[in-house]
Parts: C-alpha cells; sequence; structure tokens
C-alpha cells in the first residue's frame, strides 16, 4: 500500500521504493503510540502522501536525470485497477499533487472523503469539491477522446 501510493504519486520507483523505506523507519519509532491496526493503516496512509507531496514539490527544484526503466513490480489484484489504463493513468499522473493525492486515495485505496479529509489534513467539504472537480476534468478528457467513462469507473 505505501509503496503503490508513493508511486503513483511520484511516478519514480526508485523514489517510491526509498520514499517507503523512510515511511517503515519512520513507523518503526512510532509503533508504541499507534493504538490498533487501523491506525497503523491510516497513520501509513497519511504520512505517505504528506511525504510523497513533499518530495514532489522539492523534485520540481531539482534537475532530473534520466535513469534506465524499471518495470513495475507485479501485484496480485483482486479487482480490476481502473487506474491502469494508460490513458487515464497518463490524465491522473498529470493532475496537481493534492488532486492526484485525493483520486489516489478515494480509487485506489477505497477511502470515502472524510477519511481522505483526515489524511490530507483538510476540509471534508475542500475533498468533496475537488474530488468533484477532478472527476469531471477527467470524464471531459476521456470524452473527448472517445473513451467511455463508465468502463473505467469515472460514473458519478
Amino acid at each position: 500500500m505505501v509503496y503503490s501510493i508513493a508511486l503513483r504519486l511520484l511516478r519514480d520507483p526508485a523514489l517510491a521504493e526509498e520514499l517507503s523505506q523512510d515511511v517503515f523507519l519512520q513507523l518503526y519509532g512510532k509503533l508504541s503510540t499507534l493504538e490498533s491496526d487501523d491506525h497503523v493503516k491510516f497513520w501509513l496512509r497519511r504520512v505517505t502522501v504528506h511525504r510523497a507531496i513533499d518530495e514532489a514539490r522539492r523534485s520540481k527544484l531539482r534537475p532530473k536525470t534520466m535513469l534506465d526503466q524499471i518495470p513495475e513490480p507485479v501485484a496480485i489484484r483482486r479487482e480490476p485497477d481502473f487506474l491502469l489504463d494508460e490513458k487515464l493513468r497518463k490524465m491522473v499522473a498529470a493532475l496537481p499533487e493534492k488532486a492526484r493525492a485525493i483520486v489516489l486515495l478515494r480509487f485506489q485505496e477505497d477511502l470515502d472523503p472524510l477519511e481522505i479529509s483526515r489524511v490530507l489534513d483538510m476540509p471534508s467539504s475542500s475533498v468533496k469539491s475537488l474530488l468533484h472537480r477532478t472527476l469531471r476534468l477527467l470524464r471531459g478528457k476521456l470524452e473527448r477522446s472517445g473513451t467511455k467513462t463508465a468502463k473505467l469507473g469515472l460514473q458519478a
């Protein structure tokens, strides 16, 4: 879960792996303060999203060097992930950090807007409106490109 969120937000497997390791090291130090499995999951999501957003902002200031393509690890999925569609993946990747984080937490992590607002430390009304605007934007782009939005799970 941690690596997947970091990878989707950062779009760099090596950076996502490094961030994931750092998050788990930080978790080790905080483990005694976390009360339950759900608290640990919430904490991991929150820290991962915030650290990834910070890293994405920092990386905009650094020059980028191209590395060899590292294949994404294969994960067994119980249900299809609509983000695997290449066109939609590119559109989601082009979103601003907050909007991308909200879409990923909603559809990849299946969190409701209230949970997302807690993870991102922002009002739930802001999460809902940003999610609504972002989905409308993605639907519009997909419809203009001739892709059926129902197939991709973007129905209202």
